[in-house]
């Protein structure tokens, strides 16, 4: 099976994304949301992620971001080079910021942010704020220059042993 992206999609890929979906349709009787996420890496799940926004009062608590943390926990590394994700739903602004951020080489999905919208899981303002300039934003974004901030900033660019991120 092919995609747009010309990459072909395999039964692995199929079954794992079956088992997000699976993981996404029994969180709802666990009281989360609809959501579930896996990370896997040369074939061997690392870490399974469901959505507990609200179980546990966490609006970061996402599948996709419960799972990074699972999976750099399990690696001991903030990084996920060669993970490859497969989610029951296509990631938000915010798992799609966090696995860009994690490093991982591919993401799979099921459902469509439109299929997210219809069941009011609506994203689109999101991307519509962060298009804006920070002075129009719907959540005011105050800049206040020549505060001490830059002096972190600076104590960072000098220190010769850090780690890049």
């Amino acid at each position: 099976m092919d995609n747009k992206n010309n990459i072909e999609i395999t039964q692995s890929d199929l079954a794992f994304l079956k088992l997000a979906s699976k993981l996404a349709f029994d969180n709802i009787d666990n009281g989360g949301g609809p959501f579930g996420a896996i990370i896997v890496k040369d074939g061997t799940i690392i870490s399974k992620g469901v959505n507990s926004v609200t179980k546990n009062n966490d609006p970061t608590a996402h599948a996709e971001v419960n799972a990074i943390r699972a999976a750099c926990a399990a690696t001991n590394n903030f990084k996920l080079d060669g993970c490859v994700v497969y989610s029951s739903c296509e990631p938000c602004p915010m798992c799609l910021s966090a696995l860009y951020w994690a490093g991982v080489s591919r993401i799979y999905y099921g459902n469509t942010k439109a299929d997210a919208a219809a069941i009011d899981f609506d994203d689109n303002f999101i991307y519509e704020e962060i298009d804006k300039p920070a002075a129009f934003r719907s959540i005011p974004c105050i800049h206040i220059p020549d505060t001490d901030a830059i002096m972190s900033f600076k104590k960072w660019a000098s220190k010769d042993d850090k780690v890049k991120y």
